[in-house]
């Protein structure tokens, strides 16, 4: 059985760590270094960065920061936010990312992921999709989920697949923030129409039995909270204890 892997999630706007709901009223969380050297220690799995406001801003990521976290974990470290191009991710990558999120760059130019792949291969290329349900299906959002582009989340997801992304970071931007717990409807749908990795993220609680919900439930590999991490409410070797005792096979 492989097994599930927990992966603390920092939003950054401004070099510092935030925290919103549904995308929204971002509140200060922490000091992005301080807080990957804490989830490092507490047995996370992976950390994930998403400079959040660098494409909507259309600037590059903020490579002195990842520089500066890199060197202050020891765990896989994935970047994301104001990804546009192949010298973007090699910048990034240099600077100490392991693996490099697209987004929205990659729903206006899809061959970006076909091109990124054929450089760095599969392994370092994530794509992130934040989804929203809209009259009767899930669509792709982007622009920090300001604009709606009219995508099936289903189609797109493959898409991506067939395009060689090594995993897909999967957000429901109607649990962001709401800690209800994830969004297993539509995680179950992606997880079980691909065959690459999927992270379920947003909406995750101080409430073990959200992430025994969405492993029991759906097929996904990994499962991504921020603010229940950033205060402390449901520290991340805490988390994975409780799940052992569900008989959960985390790392």
């Amino acid at each position: 059985m492989l097994t599930k892997r927990i992966i603390p999630c920092l939003d950054v706007k401004d070099g510092k760590t935030v925290k919103g709901v549904n995308f929204e009223n971002l509140r200060y969380a922490g000091d992005p270094v301080e807080l990957a050297k804490k989830y490092s220690l507490q047995g996370a799995d992976e950390l994930v960065f998403l400079d959040i406001t660098a494409t909507n801003e259309k600037r590059p990521t903020l490579a002195a920061l990842v520089e500066r976290v890199a060197k202050n974990v020891f765990i896989p470290f994935t970047v994301g936010g104001g990804i546009n191009s192949v010298d973007d991710i090699r910048v990034i990558l240099n600077a100490g990312a392991d693996k490099v999120s697209i987004n929205s760059a990659g729903v206006k130019n899809p061959q970006l992921i076909s091109e990124c792949v054929n450089y760095f291969g599969s392994q370092c290329i994530v794509a992130a999709l934040d989804a929203r349900f809209v009259g009767n299906d899930y669509y792709i959002f982007i622009n920090a989920g300001k604009v709606n582009t009219g995508k099936r989340l289903v189609d797109w997801a493959k898409e991506v697949e067939d395009r060689g992304a090594g995993e897909i970071l999967l957000t429901s931007m109607d649990f962001d923030g709401t800690q209800k717990g994830f969004d297993i409807q539509m995680n179950k749908l992606v997880s079980d129409l691909v065959k690459i990795p999927v992270i379920a993220s947003g909406g995750a609680g101080a409430n073990y039995q959200h992430f025994v919900d969405v492993f029991k439930n759906t097929n996904v590999d990994a499962a991504l909270a921020a603010s229940i991490f950033h205060f402390d409410t449901l520290p991340v070797d805490t988390l994975k204890q409780k799940l052992k005792e569900f008989q959960i096979s985390i790392r």
